[in-house]
């Protein structure tokens, strides 16, 4: 099983790297529009400076820069990857996700300390989520045995680790582990911060279209050990 570490990660050369990371910086800036950049910005409460590329605009953009190119292996989407968080624009950085989702079925369980380089370098919900439900979420179903990894991300004391971890079964829907989402539930109940007390709710209210009764009972049960926030959040599809 892999072991995920916490120090640099190495950026591994790669030819289609090169291409897309070219194509890209070309096509993205041409796009560039700094009055809506600035609106993005704050929006996102200054994390990064930005281009001003709308989403459905941005895709269309992403389309032209992967146009013709070959599927990229493992050491390629680890290129790509780490060098598009090296731009500071956000919207390199969702390229990065967007093209990790489309390809992480090609990702062995050692591209786990990949992920948590880019969870943990200019965290914010943006990025953190579709890393945590598309991809760690992914690496995890394809190889269970990196549900241990998970019980240490959860004890972390990096709040986007523990995230990551409460979310990472978002898509898992019946393979979900349920013994293993409600411990985590307990285990960061008592967190102050809003983004893991949030977490918390939505993990349980995605579970309960599986399996509501379920749901209802933990958090009937355990509902003196969370906050109001989080117990909305965990009923707010099934009710009481």
């Amino acid at each position: 099983m892999t072991v995920t570490g916490t120090g640099p990660v190495a950026v591994p050369d790669s030819a289609l790297a090169d291409t897309l990371l070219a194509r890209l910086t070309d096509v993205y800036p041409g796009a560039a529009d700094p009055e809506r950049a600035a609106a993005m910005r704050a929006y996102m409460k200054d994390v990064a400076p930005f281009l001003g590329l709308p989403t459905p605009l941005r895709r269309t953009l992403s389309r032209t820069v992967t146009a013709g190119t070959a599927r990229p292996a493992e050491p390629d989407l680890t290129a790509v990857a780490l060098r598009c968080w090296e731009l500071p624009e956000r919207e390199y950085h969702y390229f990065a996700v967007d093209y990790l989702r489309r390809y992480v079925s090609r990702c062995s369980s050692d591209f786990l300390p990949v992920a948590r380089h880019l969870i943990v370098t200019v965290p914010w919900w943006d990025t953190v989520d579709l890393l945590a439900a598309h991809v760690v979420g992914a690496l995890v179903a394809a190889d269970p045995a990196l549900g241990a990894e998970m019980d240490a991300w959860i004890a972390d004391d990096d709040l986007w680790i523990a995230r990551t971890a409460l979310l990472h079964q978002l898509r898992h829907k019946g393979r979900t582990d349920p013994d293993r989402l409600f411990a985590y539930c307990l285990r960061q109940s008592g967190h102050p911060d809003f983004f893991i007390r949030k977490a918390i709710g939505w993990a349980l209210r995605e579970y309960a279209r599986t399996d509501p009764d379920a749901v209802r009972a933990f958090v009937t049960r355990e509902r003196a050990r969370f906050a109001p926030l989080t117990v909305r959040e965990a009923l707010r599809n099934i009710g009481t």
